[in-house]
């Protein structure tokens, strides 16, 4: 089944790097009070800021820039050792007010047309379920979205990323975490409860405190096997 998508275009985006292959895909929420405000402001030359999709709360999704052009959705990024995530990844934005605005769960229709839409998208690009990502993962000294509400776990079921079973490996001690995180993708070069509490919000959203609990280790463990395997 061929998804419904309607053609909202944006501007503000431009040529890819040569050589560069699409291989992340982002996902964002918008932060704002409405998706008609969100939308209006990736489109708003002036602001500087896209993505490539729009899903709203509904179920209606929104394509405002080609996936073959660079969105500016990711800004200053970095993952599994790579940094600029725009020029390598699809970015989705999912209609939330978010942690600003009034933070709540994603209904089930805009969830749904989430996993859809990715699926297609995995379906187009070479992009491996490690690098299905939050903007939290890739800027999580800056960024919280999409948030603790998100449903990761329901993604990975239906075959979009990756979710853990924590009782699948042994934990980890305190002193493995930075290796961990350096292991699934997380930047090294910022503090531990930093990238602890990205970590958290993206696989153990029930505890987003920053801190390294024996629960928090043991997903940590689960996570970094899960992605070697």
């Amino acid at each position: 089944m061929t998804l419904s998508i309607r053609e909202l275009p944006s501007p503000n985006h431009d040529e890819r790097p040569d050589g560069t292959p699409v291989d992340v895909l982002v996902l964002h929420y918008t932060g704002m009070r409405s998706g008609a405000e969100a939308i209006a402001r990736l489109r708003d030359p002036a602001a500087r800021v896209s993505a490539h999709y729009v899903v709203e709360e509904d179920g209606a999704i929104f394509r405002l820039v080609p996936e073959h052009r660079r969105a500016w959705h990711a800004g200053i990024s970095h993952w599994r050792g790579e940094t600029g995530m725009n020029g390598r990844s699809i970015g989705i934005e999912l209609v939330n007010p978010g942690h600003e605005w009034g933070y709540r769960p994603f209904p089930a229709l805009q969830m749904a047309a989430a996993c859809d839409l990715c699926l297609e998208i995995l379906a187009r690009h070479p992009i491996p379920a490690r690098n299905v990502v939050a903007h939290s993962d890739i800027a999580p000294d800056r960024k919280e979205d999409p948030g603790e509400f998100f449903d990761w776990e329901g993604l990975a079921a239906n075959g979009v990323g990756l979710w853990p079973h924590a009782d699948s490996v042994p934990p980890a001690q305190a002193g493995d975490a930075p290796a961990l995180l350096a292991a699934i993708g997380y930047r090294t070069d910022l503090p531990l409860p930093v990238l602890l509490t990205a970590f958290q919000r993206r696989w153990r959203p029930e505890r987003v405190d920053g801190v390294a609990d024996d629960g928090t280790l043991a997903c940590l463990a689960a996570v970094a096997a899960l992605i070697a395997a």
